[in-house]
């Protein structure tokens, strides 16, 4: 399969552009930093003490304040929904690289965990050195009372930075190691829980650079680094060059005369410098505020826009119960606008005080009706919990028919909408969506608005994938797709979808029991999409257009899609791959 350098651009050239611009911003701020302590004149006794390991803590600690910095950006999910909705950024490349934010969040945290390791590593050794290297001429560059102290509880408990930098590293591993994929899937709760202990890590951070403990010289021009100072040397009884013993003849123990004039040749050839007086340090003024002050405040500013316009209880008007463990849950909310392919996180108190999960929205408000919607697939304790509240009685699992319970829902509060790559969706003339399982809902609020009026978009001609495991699992959104089926060939529009529903295990012939449902029988297809020929297909009858292709499901679906979008055809059609993780 040969590969389209014009689709790779297109669908990667962006993302690993930024990639490398970020990369490169990493690479260049360790270098400076370390050739600034490596080479900087302020810092020449502290090196000295120190050696590699003060240029390798403090050059890991410029890239640590730079990611820690990014690393909050993608998660301002307000701001990234109006950035994506508005006239501001109006190619649609930048816009697909918004649909990047969660991988650039993973990568500042990767990034953020190495960084540490190589921190604490290069702090270990420093303190080994201010203990080895005790500096008995210059007192205040000390962090140890003496030479050989080998008190570690002064060190690792006295230090402010030493305790918080303990703290910090272990609340980096409890957030790292839940966040892998495993225990997201087992048991995202642990996910959830850790991953909100940032606010405590960036409360540490501010704290760890108080301490104090390194040091830079700031009389430079009274003191430069490693000059001869006759009135300590004097005092001392020690040695002094030949050529200061044919300047002072008369070598006594009195202190330097001020009035006497150095030798000007001895000054030009740069033999030595003079000092007029002792070195001065002082403790760095902490940089890290700088870095995180503006996006953490920012984040908490949204997150306080997002309590107050989440603050109202939304109304429940009808709960669904859907074949394989999916709920249905339809509501109105005052003031409420959403795009098709946003989603939205749900919080019910009387299933967690603290918990919330985000869910796509499968109906969106329009000018003529107010309810919006979910679908839930009931797969953890929060969603069992929260189908045992909605319904009467949690065994009823294969009821199809809405069920109206005269009774009191719960709270429900709905913090929202928020953006993702299926608003594209509906701007391309030509729109490729693969969904597998699940992983439906966030097409079914595109099919939902296509069917309130498709004529005022630029979408004209949608291509549907759907697999399912099981029969009963079109069954959720089976009426919406005849409904539309029905609707453009009343409207003379046969050819406006292509719907495609794929069965993959079974053991004989199937179909959608119900006579409403034999438009998608017809369609109704047993075993895997070829994706090979699909994609030759949807080429060849579109040549030279741009497809967007969209893609949720399970991970293997997305590489073939992924590649196949990067692949080079005959007919000059190129697709632009976009997906959505729900795992």
């Amino acid at each position: 399969m040969a590969l389209s350098w014009r689709s790779w651009l297109a669908n990667e050239g962006s993302k690993h552009l930024f990639l490398f611009f970020w990369l490169c911003l990493n690479v260049w701020l360790f270098w400076k930093t370390f050739l600034l302590y490596y080479q900087g004149l302020q810092y020449y006794y502290l090196h000295q003490m120190l050696g590699l390991g003060l240029c390798v803590s403090r050059a890991s600690a410029s890239v640590l304040n730079l990611n820690c910095c990014l690393v909050l950006l993608p998660m301002c999910r307000v701001l990234l929904a109006f950035l994506r909705g508005s006239q501001k950024v109006a190619s649609r490349k930048t816009r697909r690289l918004l649909d990047k934010s969660k991988t650039f969040h993973v990568t500042c945290g990767v990034t953020i965990c190495i960084f540490s390791v190589l921190h604490v590593a290069a702090h270990v050794v420093n303190a080994l050195n201010f203990s080895e290297n005790y500096n008995e001429d210059f007192l205040a560059l000390n962090a140890a009372n003496y030479r050989g102290e080998v008190r570690q509880l002064y060190l690792m408990s006295v230090l402010v930075p030493s305790l918080t930098g303990v703290i910090m590293v272990l609340v980096l591993f409890l957030m790292c190691t839940a966040s892998t994929y495993a225990i997201r899937v087992s048991n995202y709760d642990i996910f959830w829980y850790t991953h909100n202990l940032f606010f405590v890590f960036y409360m540490l951070l501010m704290l760890h650079v108080s301490g104090g403990v390194l040091k830079y010289q700031t009389n430079l021009e009274e003191h430069p680094p490693g000059c001869f100072n006759p009135n300590k040397t004097l005092r001392e009884n020690v040695t002094v060059p030949k050529a200061f013993e044919e300047t002072f003849p008369d070598y006594t123990t009195e202190p330097f005369p001020e009035d006497l004039s150095v030798p000007e040749p001895f000054v030009q050839n740069n033999f030595m410098r003079i000092c007029s007086e002792e070195p001065k340090f002082q403790s760095h003024f902490p940089e890290t505020w700088f870095w995180i002050s503006g996006p953490l405040c920012l984040y908490c500013v949204e997150r306080l826009y997002r309590y107050i316009r989440s603050n109202k209880p939304v109304t429940i008007t009808s709960v669904i119960s859907h074949p394989s463990n999916v709920l249905e849950v339809r509501m109105m909310k005052d003031n409420f606008k959403a795009r098709p392919g946003q989603y939205v996180i749900l919080h019910c108190p009387r299933v967690s005080a603290l918990e919330s999960h985000p869910f796509t929205l499968t109906m969106c408000p329009t000018d003529t009706k107010a309810t919006f919607g979910v679908h839930l697939k009931v797969v953890g304790d929060w969603t069992e919990r929260f189908r045992d509240l909605l319904l009467l009685h949690s065994n009823q699992d294969t009821e199809i028919l809405p069920i109206f319970q005269q009774r009191r829902y719960p709270k429900l509060y709905v913090d929202g909408p928020f953006g993702s790559p299926f608003e594209e969706s509906l701007n391309y003339e030509v729109s490729l969506c693969v969904a597998g399982g699940i992983g439906v809902t966030p097409f079914a609020s595109v099919l939902n608005t296509l069917l309130d009026g498709w004529k005022c978009y630029k979408l004209r001609r949608l291509y549907f994938i759907w697999v399912c495991r099981d029969i009963e699992s079109f069954r959720w959104f089976a009426d919406l797709l005849c409904m539309l089926h029905n609707k453009l060939w009343q409207e003379n529009r046969p050819d406006y979808i292509n719907i495609q529903l794929y069965l993959s295990q079974t053991d004989g012939i199937q179909k959608i029991i119900g006579e409403k449902y034999q438009a998608l029988n017809s369609r109704l297809l047993i075993g895997r999409p070829r994706w090979k020929l699909l994609f030759d297909e949807i080429a060849k009858c579109n040549r030279q257009k741009t497809i967007g292709v969209f893609c949720c499901g399970p991970n293997k679906i997305s590489k073939i899609l992924h590649k196949l979008s990067n692949s080079s055809n005959s007919y000059g059609t190129r697709f632009e791959y976009n997906k959505e993780s729900f795992s």
